[in-house]
């Protein structure tokens, strides 16, 4: 059965469920640290939402609260979806594989691999702002190559995240699949009505856009790590 909503609350509802999948990841996270590292990433992850008219309209054009979207490029609900996926990509290895984030010492932070730290955390922000510069690309694949290459620095600097990394891109990718058939299948329209389908490959799969599912796996590799990277954590078991 289809419900029946007003297309203008389909991305505020879309972007509500995914915060009840936030709190349920948040409840099942059984130490502080990994609680911590949840709520300090979707914070500064919600901040992602202001980029925004960067994708409006060029790769979507998504009614919103108040209209938002279409008048000004920004809206609230691209905030709620940023703080929400943010969290979820970055603790859910934690939680299945009962591991959490652990300070490493002086020493380590010291050693020949991280003499490119700071490069390492501006190169994907720098590409993507090379990219949007430069290239004829739409934003989203600017994005996608951004996130793909800052995490492959990652694995320079910090070589024993990778298996986080990896296997957090395949789960973010699925939890973020199922995500978004639940949007396909309250609103089975909307993504030809919202997507901007003819300036990107027009590829679907089973309804979802190819490009959501690179934005996916390439956020899910890049922003598991993102906390570890920034403030010198590596993973501990429990």
């Amino acid at each position: 059965m289809i419900v029946s909503h007003e297309p203008q609350f389909a991305w505020l509802l879309w972007s509500a469920f995914l915060i009840v999948i936030w709190g349920i990841i948040y409840v099942l996270l059984k130490n502080k640290e990994s609680k911590k590292e949840m709520l300090v990433v979707s914070f500064w992850t919600s901040l992602l939402g202001l980029t925004e008219p960067l994708f409006v309209p060029e790769y979507w054009n998504p009614p919103s609260l108040f209209d938002l979207a279409h008048r000004t490029g920004f809206d609230i609900e691209s905030l709620i979806f940023s703080f929400g996926i943010g969290g979820v990509a970055v603790v859910i290895y934690d939680l299945i594989f009962r591991t959490r984030p652990e300070r490493i010492t002086a020493h380590e932070q010291h050693l020949s691999q991280h003499r490119y730290h700071l490069l390492a955390l501006l190169s994907t922000p720098i590409i993507f702002l090379l990219l949007l510069i430069t290239a004829p690309l739409n934003p989203i694949y600017s994005a996608v190559i951004a996130m793909v290459v800052g995490g492959l620095f990652t694995w320079y600097c910090r070589p024993e995240l990778k298996k986080k990394m990896l296997v957090s891109a395949m789960i973010f990718l699925g939890i973020y699949f199922v995500y978004f058939l639940t949007l396909i299948a309250l609103y089975p329209n909307y993504v030809e009505q919202v997507w901007n389908l003819q300036d990107i490959s027009g590829i679907l799969i089973v309804g979802i856009p190819l490009e959501e599912i690179l934005f996916g796996v390439s956020f899910g590799f890049f922003w598991s790590s993102v906390y570890e990277h920034f403030t010198w954590r590596k993973l501990q078991s429990l």
